[in-house]
């Protein structure tokens, strides 16, 4: 039962029940009651809970060594993680550097960046575009590249922030372009930001190839993906993915960017990576870009638990599972259902703005007018109020607001990849039940 008084923090003072155990895609407090992990947490458990192959995994490990620092040993799950990786991502990436979670895998994928163009004479490059809104975590470089109000208004003081351009929210667009036009005409923002900005100072673009929390599942049109990576290769600046949420499966492919057939300089990995079993994260690089770093001098950078043998046993068990059960075409057949889905609650609910993403990374919008996408108001909290109705019902789903965190309301449906036929059928049922009972209480 939850404790009557916790020497914890988090992020508020909301309180939750204590959790007792989980398995699969449930969870279950020590109440009894069962949730459906709608949300697989933030987008992290992929392969479900508990899975037998993965504890076997790290205990195995934990049996041998549980850490082996690595200015002083080399290990041998990290060493075949590393190969294997290396074999799942694009091509020339033969380079991974192991860290503990997104926001640390963000913060070394630009600094390669940056020593990569010192070591090339190019130390005039420092400024990284990003996008608005967006979110590439919390540390300060990270927070540096996002652009969400409330996590960024109280540190601006603290971090010099990078240039943006807008986020490619095409549904939200009300023009006479055609989809191809519209990819092309947010693509070029960013050669219109590089020229303001100087393109000799510029070092990198880094995006989310499909929107995580501060776009709900974002997809560009299909033009965006492939106009990016020309200009970036204009003017010599590196593409960087941040597919911390959407890499290791959840959109159907081991890195979204293969939905495009797009060869990102450097990709951070993490979430789906450790799928909750161990904090664990990866950058993965072109090989030049490492070894002309490591032949000037080396990467000045590194976190203590990097490539921790614990970890590298439990993320390539993950693999191994992925790869056994087929989730990644799991989870394009079980997106595909829940979506359909999600888009045929639009009849029965004129707050549903809009469905989207890829795979099992989906997300839907409420909005007061579906014609003109003006959101429902804000002092209405629905982002809150409608997941505690799912969460009432036993349904987790993931909430955020989606104008530039302050307004609007998103939701993340992001069951882990194993979910079947009638996960998603439940899924589905309370959903649909969660928003009968919003509407009803806000009168809509």
């Amino acid at each position: 039962m939850t404790m009557s008084k916790s020497h914890l923090f988090y992020q508020t003072r909301l309180r939750r029940p204590l959790l007792d155990r989980a398995d699969g895609v449930y969870m279950w407090d020590t109440h009894g009651k069962r949730y459906l992990d709608g949300s697989s947490g933030a987008m992290v458990s992929n392969i479900g809970h508990s899975n037998p192959h993965v504890l076997a995994a790290m205990q195995a490990q934990m049996a041998k060594s549980t850490f082996g620092y690595r200015l002083h040993f080399e290990t041998e799950t990290a060493e075949n993680l590393a190969a294997r990786v290396a074999e799942l991502s694009p091509e020339g990436h033969e380079k991974v550097f192991f860290v503990s979670g997104g926001s640390e895998a963000v913060e070394s994928a630009i600094k390669l960046a940056r020593q990569y163009a010192v070591a090339k004479g190019e130390g005039k490059r420092w400024q990284i575009i990003s996008r608005s809104p967006s979110y590439h975590g919390s540390t300060l470089g990270a927070l540096a590249l996002t652009s969400y109000a409330p996590l960024n208004g109280p540190f601006t003081p603290l971090y010099k922030a990078m240039p943006k351009i807008p986020a490619p929210r095409c549904y939200l667009d009300r023009d006479n372009l055609s989809d191809e036009e519209r990819g092309i005409r947010y693509a070029d923002m960013l050669r219109d930001k590089i020229l303001e900005c100087g393109p000799e100072s510029v070092l990198a673009f880094i995006m989310e190839p499909i929107g995580g929390a501060s776009t709900g599942a974002l997809v560009a049109p299909d033009s965006y993906y492939g106009r990016v990576r020309e200009i970036c290769d204009e003017f010599g600046i590196l593409l960087i993915y941040d597919e911390v949420m959407t890499g290791v499966g959840r959109t159907g492919t081991f890195l979204a960017a293969e939905h495009w057939n797009i060869n990102p300089d450097i990709v951070a990995l993490s979430k789906g990576f450790g799928a909750g079993y161990v904090p664990l994260g990866a950058v993965t690089a072109k090989d030049p870009i490492v070894e002309a770093v490591l032949d000037d001098g080396g990467f000045q950078h590194g976190h203590t638990y990097a490539g921790n043998p614990i970890a590298c046993a439990a993320g390539l068990a993950v693999l191994e599972e992925i790869e056994r059960q087929g989730l990644m075409e799991n989870a394009t057949d079980k997106g595909n259902k829940l979506k359909a889905g999600m888009e045929a609650m639009m009849a029965d609910f004129p707050i549903i703005g809009d469905v989207r993403g890829k795979g099992l990374l989906l997300a839907f919008e409420l909005v007061a007018d579906r014609a003109t996408m003006r959101p429902l108001p804000k002092e209405m909290n629905a982002f809150l109020r409608l997941s505690d109705i799912a969460y009432e019902k036993g349904l987790i789903i993931y909430p955020r607001r989606t104008r530039e965190g302050v307004e609007g309301d998103h939701f993340l449906v992001c069951p882990p990849m194993i979910a079947t036929d009638e996960h998603i059928d439940e899924i589905l049922t309370t959903l649909h039940a969660s928003l009968t009972a919003f509407v009803r209480e806000k009168g809509l």
